[in-house]
Parts: C-alpha cells; sequence; structure tokens
C-alpha cells in the first residue's frame, strides 16, 4: 500500500490502525512513544478571543479574523452532487458513486477548515503567554435558525485546538463562563448595560466611552480570564466573608418548621 507520510514517526509504533472514511480515503494511526512537549519562550501578551459568525474572532488587542465560511462558499457544488444523489436510484452502483462524490466533498472542506484552524490557533498560542475565550453553547446554537452558520464556524474544534496547543507549550488557557455579559459590559467604567441586538455593533456607555461591540466583548473575556487564573492560583479576588452581627446571626427555633405557599403548592 502507498503511504503519503504526514511526518516523520518519532519512533518505532507499537500498533497500527487503518481506517477508512466516507470518502474512501484511507488514515493510518500508529501508537509510538513520544518525548515530553516543548515548551515555547514566554512573552509578556495575553489576550482575550470574542469568537462570532461576522468575524470569526475578534482579538481584544483590536485583531479582526475575518470568518471563511469554507462550507457556504462550497454550497452551490454541494448542492449540484447532492441533487445527482437524489436522482439516482437506490441500491445502484451510480448511487453508491454519487453518495462517495458527496463525501469527499464534504471531507474536503472540513480538511480546508481543519487546516486554516491548526494554523490560526498556532499562531494566537506561539504570540500569547494566556488565551481565554467564553464557554460557548454551541449545541444549542446548533438548533437555531444559525445552525448552519455555527457549524461552518466551528468554534469548538478551535477551541480545543487551543486548549491542548496551550497545555503541550506550556501556555495559560482558560474559558469565562458563559453566562458572563461580555457583549452588555463597559469595559471602562464597569456598568452593565441593557440587552444588544445583534444588528448593534458599537454603542455608547454612559460613562462617554464608544465601544466597538466584538472588541469590547474580548477585552472583558480578558479581564475576567485573568481574574478567575488569580483565584486558581490563591489569590483573593473577591472580599473575604465577614461574621454577621449577634443580633442577625441567631435562628428562630420554629424557623426551620415554617412552611409558606407560593401559588398554592406548600413548600417545607
Amino acid at each position: 500500500m502507498r503511504v503519503r507520510w504526514s511526518w516523520a514517526l518519532p519512533s518505532e509504533p507499537s500498533s497500527v490502525t487503518v481506517v477508512k472514511d466516507a470518502a474512501g480515503r484511507y488514515f493510518a494511526s500508529f501508537v509510538v512513544q513520544t518525548s515530553a512537549d516543548e515548551t515555547l519562550p514566554p512573552v509578556d501578551s495575553e489576550v482575550g478571543i470574542d469568537l462570532g459568525l461576522t468575524h470569526f474572532a475578534v482579538l481584544s488587542n483590536g485583531t479582526k479574523v475575518a470568518a471563511p465560511k469554507f462550507l457556504r462558499r462550497a454550497a452551490r457544488k454541494l448542492k449540484r452532487l447532492q441533487q445527482d444523489l437524489s436522482r439516482k436510484q437506490r441500491g445502484t452502483q451510480n448511487r453508491k458513486k454519487a453518495v462517495v462524490k458527496v463525501a469527499r466533498e464534504h471531507a474536503r472542506v472540513a480538511d480546508t477548515r481543519r487546516d486554516w484552524q491548526h494554523k490560526l490557533s498556532t499562531t494566537v498560542i506561539r504570540d500569547n503567554q494566556a488565551v481565554y475565550v467564553e464557554d460557548l453553547c454551541v449545541v444549542g446554537l446548533g438548533r437555531t435558525r444559525l445552525a448552519t452558520s455555527v457549524h461552518d464556524a466551528g468554534w469548538a474544534s478551535f477551541t480545543a485546538m487551543l486548549e491542548y496547543k496551550a497545555a503541550r507549550y506550556g501556555r495559560t488557557f482558560g474559558r469565562v463562563d458563559r453566562f458572563f455579559p461580555s457583549t452588555r459590559m463597559c469595559s471602562n467604567c464597569g456598568r452593565i448595560n441593557e440587552k444588544l441586538p445583534l444588528a448593534v455593533r458599537s454603542w455608547v456607555c454612559p460613562c462617554g466611552s464608544t465601544h466597538d461591540r466584538d472588541v469590547n466583548a474580548a477585552i472583558n473575556v480578558l479581564a475576567a480570564g485573568r481574574a478567575e487564573t488569580l483565584n486558581a492560583c490563591g489569590a483573593q479576588v473577591r472580599p473575604a466573608s465577614a461574621p454577621a452581627p449577634r443580633g442577625e446571626a441567631g435562628i428562630r427555633p420554629d424557623a426551620a418548621r415554617s412552611t409558606r405557599s407560593v401559588e398554592g403548592i406548600s413548600v417545607l
């Protein structure tokens, strides 16, 4: 069997697994022993990333990465191939060939997206000591009318690349809670404003600051990620709890046995 090597094996393989995908391609997966990961030289910069659909990624330093939209660009060819597939009679060899053609086009789109994401994630990890992203609910967004765009963006695979590359090269990676109001919070004064429609790309805070929607969100993600990192390292990021006054610390003897009615339902 002819083999096209992705890279040279670092050591003698202990086992190999050959897999054939839907597009008719064969992949050989080797189990080898490798040395410890090499850490990159430390740098001073840290970055927060706001992922979106208009721009794939907006960094806290103001850099905007355009969304390539690989699936959208291949939509016309995929539509033609799927129409050809629908005309083929089930169980025939022509239908099997048409299925492989559709699978190959989808594989080409996925490979192109994966290659682009690998290059972008490597650049981000190499240039920054710490990277923070928002923990998006990709599964939930995939059930909305934006499902095709969300699938085309590939946020989950990109953040997974950032995470394992950060661990490999000695960088810091963190996820900010998905309910954190990064878009509505002013990165200058910290005020949380009213919910902004998606059509609003810039807004003015009552403090007088004018914000680009995505850049402001990325700055807030960076600040929140730094706070969580300090908290994980043991630093105090929230006020310590103080003992309650003596008069407020007591509990009435009958408080635990009291009940209250909420819309006709008794709660113990």
